[in-house]
């Protein structure tokens, strides 16, 4: 029996999703819930387990296609009668090596080897794909794309692992003089301008942009093109949030089984200067205003190909410990790529925190359609003037910038510079003997 492989809905305002990965070939064989493929949202990629047990018998959209909702994109036998024809394609695949081989006989002729080469590196691209952790290291050692096509993988399908590509760069490193011996006869003859070697590096190290990647470079233009983006700041001074977390962060790990973070200390503040001023938790429709009834806070994750923002629903009827146990959660499930599509639509404001990283201050873009954003900095210890009526002192402070972007077609700079000073005051005299 033929099952029809179907694009899956991956949320309630998706409609169509792009193939970035195929796990399986034609005439391959696949268990139940085995993974079948990898594919990308405007939200969040997944990989898709298969609805059957059987052998692929037809692959119906390559890497990179979009396909709609519903639409069919791959066919299973159940009966797994099609599994000879690997054999009859793969057959093939010895003669590969053999065809080069001869090549350096004929030096004086070019052309055929051109040819030779060109053929060799279509069929290695047509069986090879390389993962994003193997481009990373490819992109850092300058290790060029051609020379990548030759390494032989030895992951499933013949796939290139991290492994494979380690070894060969180190084995490549024994003999230096190859790399630098190569290149002089090229670029000898080119006495002209330092603009051909600059772009010979560039042309060297162009690779296609990870989905994801593409998918934020889209949601930042949009943002920069919309939004009147303007920014404040401020210092805090978290001394007793610091001294606090210390206090009970062990005591909190035992209790919970997490570790206590400032996010936490961010969010309720935030929450509770945005129930102060609506139209931060607001977005514009045109020339519409929407002010939303409930305080859904945007938490930036960082992970491996770029950035996530999920929403932490309806912050403004939890308590300290309820956002404490969200933020862990959320973030635990964004970096294990367990997030739904759901989850990442749907915030009113937006925290991001770049202090992890060790920056002291940004520019953060506002998260459309919000119409503000807080960036953290990281905490640092500094002398600062203590003002007291026994007279000023200088004191050892753990102090925290904080900037906040936030849309001018709405929100003046008096506005924007209010709702800043509220967070840092609710802070600064957050009550934290009654939130533990």
């Amino acid at each position: 029996m033929i099952i029809d492989v179907v694009m899956p809905k991956m949320g309630e305002s998706i409609t169509e999703g792009t193939i970035l990965e195929w796990r399986k070939k034609v005439g391959e064989s696949i268990e139940m819930d085995e993974i079948l493929l990898e594919i990308g949202t405007d939200k969040v990629d997944s990989e898709i387990p298969s609805s059957a047990a059987g052998v692929v018998v037809e692959i119906l959209a390559e890497p990179n296609d979009v396909k709609d909702v519903g639409a069919v994109i791959a066919k299973i036998d159940t009966g797994g009668i099609s599994a000879p024809p690997p054999t009859l394609e793969s057959t093939p695949e010895p003669e590969l090596p053999q065809t080069p081989e001869p090549t350096p006989d004929p030096v004086t002729d070019s052309e055929p080897a051109l040819v030779v080469s060109k053929t060799k590196l279509v069929a290695k691209g047509k069986k090879k794909f390389y993962t994003p952790v193997v481009m990373k290291i490819v992109a850092k050692q300058g290790l060029p794309l051609n020379e990548l096509e030759l390494i032989q993988g030895s992951g499933r399908g013949g796939r290139v692992t991290k492994k494979d590509v380690l070894v060969y760069i180190e084995s490549r490193g024994t003999i230096p003089s190859q790399p630098t011996v190569e290149p002089q006869p090229v670029y000898a003859p080119t006495p002209v301008p330092t603009t051909v070697s600059i772009s010979s590096a560039v042309a060297g190290r162009t690779e296609e942009m990870h989905h994801m990647r593409k998918l934020i470079a889209g949601h930042m233009r949009e943002s920069i093109e919309t939004s009147a983006h303007v920014y404040v700041m401020t210092e805090v001074d978290m001394t007793p949030i610091v001294e606090i977390v210390k206090e009970k962060g062990q005591g909190f790990v035992n209790r919970e089984g997490f570790k206590l973070t400032y996010t936490p200390f961010m969010v309720d503040a935030v929450v509770k200067a945005l129930q102060d001023f609506p139209e931060m938790n607001s977005s514009i429709t045109g020339t519409s205003v929407t002010y939303h009834k409930n305080i859904n806070v945007g938490l930036a994750v960082a992970i491996e190909n770029g950035l996530m923002v999920p929403a932490m629903f309806n912050c403004e009827e939890k308590n300290f410990l309820g956002l404490c146990r969200s933020v862990n959660d959320v973030a635990n499930r964004t970096r294990k790529k367990q997030i739904s599509a759901d989850e990442l639509t749907g915030s009113t404001f937006t925290i991001t925190n770049f202090g992890v990283f060790g920056v002291t201050i940004g520019t953060p873009i506002i998260n459309q359609p919000n119409v503000g954003i807080l960036g953290v900095g990281v905490i640092k210890k500094q002398p600062v003037v203590v003002e007291s009526p026994q007279g000023d002192a200088i004191a050892i402070r753990s102090i925290m910038m904080l900037s906040l972007g936030f849309d001018h077609r709405l929100i003046d700079g008096g506005g924007g510079a209010k709702f800043l000073e509220r967070v840092r005051y609710y802070l600064e005299t957050m009550d934290l003997n009654t939130i533990f």
